[in-house]
């Protein structure tokens, strides 16, 4: 299992965590994640290795956020 640690900005509530975990999961490879705003971090979680940085990042983007590598 790997884990990966993204800051994300501009989350303000719980529709915010929902939005992201929508588009993050949909990436392959993700087993799964966890999301808060109150820390602005996202935990993705692979079983073999991580996911491309790019597609977490535009995942977030696409779910009207900012993201980068912690």
């Amino acid at each position: 299992m790997h884990t990966t640690t993204y800051t994300v900005t501009g989350m303000t509530c719980a529709n915010c965590e929902k939005h992201i975990r929508e588009e993050v999961e949909q990436i392959a490879g993700v087993t799964g994640l966890e999301v808060s705003r109150e820390t602005g971090k996202l935990v993705v979680t692979t079983e073999d290795s991580a996911v491309d940085d790019a597609l977490v990042i535009a995942a977030v983007d696409e779910a009207g956020y900012s993201a980068v590598r912690a």
